[in-house]
């Protein structure tokens, strides 16, 4: 499964224009445009309107703001990506998500909150626990 995914990466979003290899440290404020990969650790944020994949060697501790995002490695922080979030096995993420769809691959790991955009209104619905839910359901 592993090795499908990986191959997904690359044939779903084309060319990566740019590069953070496994071994550099980055902090501060990341933007681009068009596909980019973060194999190494960055601190800071991350802004952009297409795709960032974070390799599995990828340590990021980051506000992030994309359109589509992929992850193999770690994440700490908030994420918002505007048409997907992708965690793939090892991944290991804590925050929030918001995003329209999260797809959680077996053996990802996501610790945090989800915060989806409903297609039909346009409204977000927060996930909630069974049991805050049935407390919340309990109230009225």
């Amino acid at each position: 499964m592993l090795k499908r995914d990986k191959e997904r990466v690359g044939a779903d979003f084309g060319e990566i224009r740019a590069f953070l290899g496994e071994g550099t440290h980055f902090k501060g404020v990341l933007s681009f445009a068009g596909a980019v990969r973060i194999d190494g650790h960055l601190e800071g944020e991350i802004v952009g309107e297409e795709v960032l994949i974070i390799g599995e060697p990828g340590q990021v501790s980051a506000e992030i703001e994309v359109g589509t995002l992929v992850v193999s490695g770690q994440v700490q922080g908030n994420i918002t990506a505007k048409q997907r979030v992708e965690l793939l096995r090892p991944s290991r993420v804590g925050g929030t998500i918001r995003t329209p769809c999260l797809v959680v691959a077996e053996g990802a790991v996501f610790n945090g909150n989800c915060e989806m955009t409903s297609p039909d209104e346009g409204k977000v619905v927060r996930l909630q626990p069974k049991e805050e839910g049935l407390k919340a359901a309990e109230r009225g």
